[in-house]
């Protein structure tokens, strides 16, 4: 391997990753926190809705941002804006009042969630180039397991602190904001050489590749409609449709982020003994499953697994779609990653919408069969992430390294 020393790429690589836990970990930490907050300032589920609603929007500007701040300064940059953005957002969401305050303050941190998805993605794929093997199920696994851990993380100071609604997710906020001040100081020469591109401020004369961007754009939608689906309504199924109780419905999205965890860690190992395409046909397959399984099968067991069958397909494509499409024109990999990034967002829409209104009739139950449909034309683009895209992105790679520039400060 030729270029910067083996501990540089890997303290690049560590950098990367704590990027992916601060952006876990803070989203899942405004998240849980939700419901102190609405019962202070007295929100009510449209609200709610409303303000989920402008993260997503405020989200895929941020990704945007991110386009623009790499090309200019180099997606090192877009990153740790990002994150300091997030940073700021989250000590006057922690604050809560007034709510004209508290509203904006979740569109800054709509800002920062993009631009961080963005950039954070952009920084994987360098880092992986430069190893020469997929990481990037790794860093999408870091960023599962510190969610989970935000999550734990305000139950427990929900607990500790009692009745004070404000000081227990106050805590945690804290904690991510420090966590992501402390990534974005944390860059090092090799984060920055991990770049193949043109000179900064130079625009490449390489075209986009559009139709690979809609492909593995497609992928990600896929995706986080499946996502989103199962985060927003698994719950409510298993509680409201099956009344299978408090303590057990909330076990189908546990499940399913669990399948989800596993899959991220085992990716990277898979890809690497039977390749991209073999690995994305048996998640899609599986995921596909799992869906049928969970609208024709309303037993609280069957759908608890259902679910976590469900999340073996998101836990692969996700990481598997971002290592590809960064592929697909390495001199240009930032812009192509943001662009398919912009997916994310309306698949996160999409999931919680289409789903909602599928839920009277035909049914929540038979509404899960729409990701599963999603996930069938996946079958028919997995040759597009095999070994040939990996092979393309290793030599342009190689070469594109090989004089040892820096453009992306």
């Amino acid at each position: 391997m030729t270029g910067a020393p083996p501990l540089e790429i890997r303290r690049s690589r560590v950098a990367v990753t704590a990027a992916y836990g601060a952006q876990g970990l803070g989203y899942a930490v405004v998240v849980t926190s939700l419901p102190s907050f609405t019962g202070r300032l007295g929100i009510d589920d449209v609200a709610l809705s409303l303000i989920v609603l402008l993260v997503c929007a405020t989200a895929a500007g941020g990704s945007v941002v991110a386009d623009v701040l790499a090309r200019w300064r180099g997606s090192r940059t877009a990153l740790g804006a990002g994150l300091i953005l997030q940073a700021a957002a989250f000590v006057a969401i922690a604050l809560g009042r007034p709510l004209p305050v508290f509203v904006a303050a979740f569109g800054v941190y709509g800002l920062g969630l993009g631009a961080v998805d963005a950039s954070a993605a952009m920084q994987g794929v360098l880092v992986q180039r430069r190893y020469g093997r997929d990481i990037m199920g790794a860093f999408f696994a870091a960023y599962t397991a510190a969610a989970i851990a935000g999550a734990l993380l305000v139950a427990g100071s929900a607990a500790v602190f009692g009745g004070d609604v404000a000081l227990g997710p106050a805590l945690a906020l804290g904690t991510a904001a420090v966590l992501a001040l402390a990534v974005a100081a944390s860059g090092t020469r090799a984060f920055e050489r991990a770049r193949a591109a043109a000179p900064v401020g130079e625009r490449p004369r390489i075209p986009l590749p559009r139709r690979g961007i809609w492909l593995f754009g497609f992928v990600i939608l896929v995706a986080f409609t499946l996502d989103s689906g199962v985060s927003t309504w698994s719950t409510i199924y298993l509680n409201d449709d099956l009344l299978a109780g408090a303590a057990i419905a909330p076990l189908g999205y546990a499940a399913y982020q669990v399948a989800i965890l596993v899959t991220r860690l085992m990716t990277d190992r898979a890809t690497g003994r039977w390749g991209r395409t073999a690995v994305v046909v048996t998640a899609t397959t599986v995921s596909i499953v799992g869906m049928v399984l969970v609208a024709a099968l309303p037993w609280t067991i069957a759908v608890i697994v259902g679910f976590a069958l469900a999340g073996v397909a998101v836990g692969a494509l996700v990481p598997l779609a971002f290592t590809s499409a960064g592929a697909l024109a390495p001199a240009r990999g930032d812009e192509v990653i943001a662009r398919v990034n912009l997916f994310n967002y309306a698949g996160a829409v999409l999931g919680a919408v289409l789903l909602g209104l599928l839920a009277d009739a035909p049914g929540l139950g038979v509404a899960f069969l729409l990701p599963a449909l999603l996930l069938v034309p996946i079958l028919f683009l997995a040759r597009r992430f095999g070994r040939a895209v990996a092979a393309a992105e290793a030599s342009v790679g190689d070469a594109a390294f090989a004089d040892g520039t820096d453009p992306s400060r």
